[in-house]
Formats: C-alpha cells, structure tokens, sequence
C-alpha cells in the first residue's frame, strides 16, 4: 500500500467507535461497565489487602494470586474509565499519545498476565506433585524473581511493536478506530502504509508469549489431573476436580479469546469480530478471576473475614479514645467550664445592661431638653 496523507507526527487523534452495534443509550452502557468495573475493582483490592495484612496468606499460591490482580486492576484501569467517559461525551475522541500509550499498557499487561498464569499453574503442579521439594523449590525469593520475571517479560517485548505503531503514518487527521480502545488490528488497519511486516513480528511475538505459556499452563495441568486421578477418596477427587475445573474455565476463555484475537497471521482485516471478543479478555476474566481463584477459598474467607473484624474495631476504638480525651481534658481543668460560665454571665449582664443605661441616658436628655423649653417659655420675649 502506497504512502498517503499525514503522518503519525501530523495525527493528533483518533475517534474511538465503541459498541457501533448495539442499539443502546450512553447512559445505559455507562451505568452497565461502571458496576462492572467497580466490582472488578472491588474484588482484586480486598485480594491484595487480604494477603498483604494477613498471615496466613504469606504463601507462593497467594502471593501471585495478589500479583494476578493487580494485573487485573491496571489492565482494566487502562481501558474502562476512557471507555466510561466517551459514553458520556459527544466526542470520543482520544489524543494520539494517550492512544499510544493505552496500546502499549494494555498488550504490556496482557503479557505479563499469561506469563503470570503459566507461573501460577507450574506453581500449583509443585505443590499438589513434589510436596516434598515445593518449600525449597518456591521459596520467598524465587517467588519474588518469578513475579518480577513475568512483568519484565511482558514489559519489554512490547516496546519495540509499539515504538513501529507510533511511527506508522496514518492516512487522515481523526479517523475512527473500530473498537473501544486502541487495539493493534484496528490500529493498524488506518495506516497508510505496509504493514505486512509488522503484523509477522506481532504474530510472531504473540505466539511465543501465548502459545508458550498456554503450553506450561496445558502441561501443569495434565499432571495435576493424574495426580488427583490417583487420589483413593472420592471426596477428595471431586473436591480436587472441582476447583481445577473452575481454574480451567478461566484460562480457557483467556487463552482462547487472545488466541482468536492476535495469534494469526494478519489483524488489520478483523475489525468487525475483535470488540466483541475482547469483552472476554477485557470484562469477564477480570470479574471472574477474585472469585474462582481466591473468593470461594474458605482461608481467604476467613482473612477477609478477620480483616473487616479489625477494620471495624479500629474504628470503634478511634472513636471512643477521641471521646474519652475529650472528656478527660474538660475534666482536668476545672478553669474552663468556670470560665465559660464566667464569659457566658458578663456577656448576659453586659446585654441586660446596655439597654437600660441607653434608656437613661435618653430621659436624662428628654428632661434636660423639656426643662430649657419651659424655661424659655416661662421668660418670654
């Protein structure tokens, strides 16, 4: 395709098109993505809270269940409050640095978020298959180079894509972006120039983050299922079967919708099918991850349990030290409940006193003035 028209440096904005397809009001889409924002929020701060205050959590599984939302957290945070106020705008635009740095943030995330899931899977499969060696093998400091390994890994690959994004010209000055967010596919399909080359290296760069990890995650799994397989108690089976199976939910849908989404050859020619599918990645999974992974957990139950306990106590003590000081402070110095009374009677005294000697002072003229008259009078000419 042929050079045309501005380039990047020429761009200063984009149109975002939202949801062109569904037949609903600003208003009501914004009340509908703002509780589910505010839920999703909701849950993954009450995770971290809960792990950070209470230690019974200090554990690898728990730490980077806390790591997990706070990926959830920001990568929701980068997409939804734009979102919300263009469903309440007239204009939906959105500058072209603030759509730069919204791709970059939002494909940075979404790396470290598989990254982290292949982690946490390899993580459960030591735990359930070499318990023996899980302590020495996931200790405080690997599970801290782990997690900082997985941010660095989603941190820095994405830089070069983006850098290649920003630089593309672009054909018109506002051209509408086909999405809610500034998504590669639809990106790229406004710029006036080959992106052939650039759609390999994103195709190539996401089928070694997803396709990789998904491959650690597939393979802890599978050793997981023949480890609870070889459980005797069929309690146990189905409790194990039972919290694998919600686990596998999520990563299914996660791991399907990007596959779907950017493990293919050419994006700029999917528009049409990528909003809908990154409703999943974007909305659900985030929403879904607080309660599979650590809601129904009776431990993190108990922790939030205790932490709101604590919460309220501290507030009931607050409030009652702040009025015990201040009774005992009015109670160690008799002086000012007797210099309030002293202020409060000469300020009375002064009030009733003002009036009458006003009073006084007026008859005193009055007289004066009715005196020189009848005297004057009496003198006559």
């Amino acid at each position: 395709m042929a050079l045309c028209g501005n380039h990047s440096e020429g761009t200063t904005e984009f149109v975002l098109a939202g949801f062109p397809n569904l037949n609903s009001t600003g208003v009501e889409l914004f009340s509908v993505f703002f509780i589910i924002y505010l839920l999703t929020l909701t849950g993954n701060v009450l995770i971290v809270g809960a792990v950070g205050a209470d230690q019974r959590l200090q554990t690898p599984m728990y730490f980077f269940l806390s790591n997990l939302s706070c990926l959830e957290i920001l990568i929701t945070s980068v997409i939804i409050p734009k979102m919300l106020s263009n469903f309440l705008s007239n204009q939906h635009t959105i500058s072209f640095a603030a759509c730069i740095a919204q791709f970059y943030f939002y494909f940075f995330l979404g790396a470290s978020e598989f990254l982290l899931l292949a982690a946490m899977s390899v993580d459960r499969y030591l735990a359930i298959c070499r318990p023996l060696h899980y302590p020495l093998l996931m200790s405080g400091a690997v599970c801290v180079r782990v997690a900082l390994a997985c941010w660095v890994g989603g941190l820095l690959p994405v830089l070069g894509p983006t850098v290649a994004v920003a630089l593309l010209p672009f054909c018109r000055q506002g051209a509408v972006v086909q999405h809610f967010f500034c998504d590669s596919g639809p990106l790229l399909h406004l710029a006036c120039a080959n992106t052939t080359k650039l759609e390999e290296a994103d195709f190539a760069l996401a089928f070694l983050v997803i396709v990789s990890s998904l491959a650690i995650t597939a393979a802890s799994y599978g050793r997981i299922v023949l480890a609870v397989l070889r459980i005797p108690s069929a309690s146990g089976r189905q409790k194990a079967f039972s919290t694998c199976s919600s686990h596998l939910m999520v990563v299914t849908l996660f791991y399907g919708s990007a596959i779907f989404l950017y493990v293919r050859p050419s994006q700029s020619h999917s528009v049409d099918a990528n909003w809908s599918v990154t409703v999943i990645t974007t909305f659900v999974t985030p929403l879904l991850n607080p309660v599979i992974y650590a809601l129904r957990n009776d431990r993190v139950k108990e922790a939030l349990t205790d932490m709101f306990r604590k919460v309220i106590a501290e507030l009931s003590e607050n409030s009652f030290l702040s009025e015990s000081l201040r009774k005992k402070t009015v109670s160690s110095n008799p002086c000012i409940p007797s210099a309030m009374e002293g202020a409060a009677e000469r300020v009375k005294d002064a009030h009733s006193q003002v009036p009458s000697q006003s009073l006084s002072e007026n008859c005193n003229k009055d007289d004066e003035k009715n005196g020189h008259h009848l005297r004057t009078r009496a003198l006559g000419p």
